[in-house]
């Protein structure tokens, strides 16, 4: 990635114009399940460990950025376009400004790309595996399975903002099962659970 666009400048960004504590914890939670498919997907390309490690950078701040306007511009004609208006005007890869767009169903701007496609699958479930983990006794993202998950996504009472269609798609664009795709964002944010506030 261009030089000094780095998670730490993006996790500034998303702070300084976010003044929801949760809304904070959601950019830092989609980054975290964004960033292990640029992981897995270095992975699949055989990539070089400097290679592998800037897309997962990549990835990272896409998840950081995708919604650091919301709070500021929660329009449907404001939210993510004056974001990316801002971004571009900073420099930032265009790739991560793609898939802001395209995060976003509203926007008309089509999922192209691995990042495209693995944000969009991001965003929504982590939403619905942090409330899962927040339901529990321990409201720890350790306790929280796979089977657990899929029985909530039925229960339509439970987290009922979350587009339960948008984490099947997403896992339809990303060619893998949506049990899988659970799981492996259960991991990264299991990973990081003292961090993102679910370490009970």
């Amino acid at each position: 990635m261009a030089e000094g666009f780095t998670r730490v400048r993006a996790r500034r960004l998303l702070e300084e114009w976010t003044a929801s504590a949760s809304l904070v914890k959601h950019g830092l939670a989609v980054s975290c399940c964004t960033e292990a498919y640029g992981i897995r997907e270095a992975d699949r390309l055989g990539l070089a460990p400097d290679e592998a490690s800037a897309m997962a950078e990549t990835y990272a701040c896409a998840g950081l950025l995708h919604d650091f306007d919301y709070d500021r511009h929660p329009s449907l004609t404001e939210h993510p376009f004056v974001g990316v208006a801002y971004l571009r005007e900073e420099g930032w890869p265009e790739q991560i400004l793609h898939a802001i767009l395209a995060h976003a169903d509203y926007s008309g701007t089509p999922r192209e790309s691995h990042l495209d496609k693995a944000l969009f699958a991001c965003d929504e479930l982590s939403g619905f595996l942090t409330a899962c983990a927040l339901v529990k006794p321990t409201r720890s993202i350790r306790d929280v399975e796979v089977a657990g998950v899929r029985k909530k996504m039925k229960d339509k009472a439970f987290a009922r903002a979350v587009l339960r269609e948008d984490i099947t798609s997403g896992a339809e664009l990303l060619g893998i099962p949506v049990e899988e795709h659970i799981g492996i964002c259960i991991n990264a944010l299991q990973a990081r659970a003292e961090e993102l506030g679910l370490a009970g």
